[in-house]
């Protein structure tokens, strides 16, 4: 009876107090950080308070029709069958408002799509269940994938204040300038969403959309995957980090000198213990959210690893695997996904992780060899 009579107190008490009970929830849209979204804000009040007037004007008319003209007051009701004016006013007012809603909601509409002389061009690649950044013009790219632990969604440890949005490489852009985003997916349809940009868009395999943002304040926004993709279509958050140029500048002279270093990998000679090591932080952010971290998998779309025969069995088979997927199935391909460094790292780790244990590894040379035959 206590336990009732304290969770009624709770209720009772949220409800008298809703603005303490519910801090976090808002009734309206919210400025964002960009001139688009401040637009599409600014539009949105416009629209709402044309429709507050009209309805105010509409149900004002209609209860003081039904008050002034009650039964009651001896009114009798009038009998006519048609009115000109009446019609033509309620054809042409409408339209008016119309014409006026229309003008600032075309304007916005025409800025959101003019993606023309941008200073930075990204290329935005949906995967199940992650997003990959080419920066087309500095020829460089790389992998963002979720950040948050295992143990947060299974509630072993205390949720973040940013559970399930955040991300391993977020996508860095420099303060004030125009950015434009080619968006397209390599399996299913996703889409690339940050609120306080005002963008959503469509990535749609084959196809490649255009968005812009000009991010105005520096900080981190958050957004998500906003289409169904699959089972881990809530784990693909969208983190952009915007910074001024100089730091901008700085960061994309690292990711370079980051490329040419992984590139430099590949005619490495590795040892087993290198390979392991690398090729579980691949498998984590690869392979995991399918085959789990255990290699247990998820049959029958997603079978194990551990203790498998592509991974106790012949190397060339299971290589083939991982470069090429498997058609038909959700097995995607990674040839073009990881480097030669990675693909070798994960295979050798798949083929020596969770007892398999089969003392084999490839070495990236291997892996280059094998993609340039095919």
């Amino acid at each position: 009876m206590r336990v009732h009579a304290k969770r009624a107190g709770v209720l009772f008490g949220g409800l008298m107090t809703p603005a303490l009970s519910m801090a976090d929830w808002t009734l309206n849209m919210s400025p964002g950080v960009t001139g688009t979204s401040n637009d599409i804000f600014s539009l949105h009040m416009t629209i709402l308070w044309i429709c507050v007037v009209i309805g105010i004007v509409v149900f004002g008319v209609m209860f003081w029709s039904i008050f002034a003209h009650r039964k009651s007051s001896g009114r009798k009701p009038a009998n006519f069958h048609e009115n000109t004016l009446v019609e033509v006013l309620w054809t042409i007012i409408p339209l008016v408002i119309l014409v006026v809603m229309a003008i600032p909601a075309t304007a916005t509409l025409v800025d959101m799509y003019d993606t023309s002389e941008a200073d930075v061009d990204i290329k935005v690649t949906g995967y199940q269940w992650r997003w990959k950044y080419d920066y087309i013009d500095e020829e460089f790219g790389y992998f963002s994938s979720m950040s948050t632990s295992k143990d947060e969604i299974y509630n072993r440890i205390r949720k973040s204040d940013n559970y399930l949005l955040d991300v391993d490489n977020p996508m860095v852009v420099p303060v004030g300038a125009k950015v434009r985003l080619l968006l397209t997916a390599n399996d299913v349809i996703h889409s690339w969403w940050v609120p306080e940009f005002g963008v959503k868009k469509d990535a749609i395999p084959g196809f490649i959309n255009e968005t812009w943002t000009r991010v105005d304040e520096p900080g981190i926004y958050r957004g998500q995957c906003t289409e169904l993709c699959g089972k881990d279509h809530g784990f693909m958050p969208v983190v952009v980090k915007a910074v001024p140029q100089d730091e901008y500048d700085e960061w994309v002279a690292e990711k370079k000198e980051d490329a040419e270093r992984e590139r430099e990998l590949t005619e490495k000679d590795w040892t087993m213990d290198e390979l392991m090591e690398r090729g579980e932080k691949a498998y984590a952010s690869a392979c995991a959210s399918c085959h789990q971290d255990d290699g247990s998998g998820s049959p029958p779309a997603f079978p194990a690893l551990k203790g498998s025969e592509v991974a106790l069995e012949d190397m060339d088979a299971h290589l083939d695997i991982v470069v090429n997927g498997v058609s038909g199935t959700s097995m995607q391909a990674f040839g073009d996904q990881l480097n030669e460094v990675d693909l070798a790292a994960v295979i050798t780790y798949e083929r020596n992780a969770w007892g398999n244990d089969t003392g084999e590894m490839i070495t990236p040379k291997e892996v280059f060899e094998y993609k340039n035959q095919e």
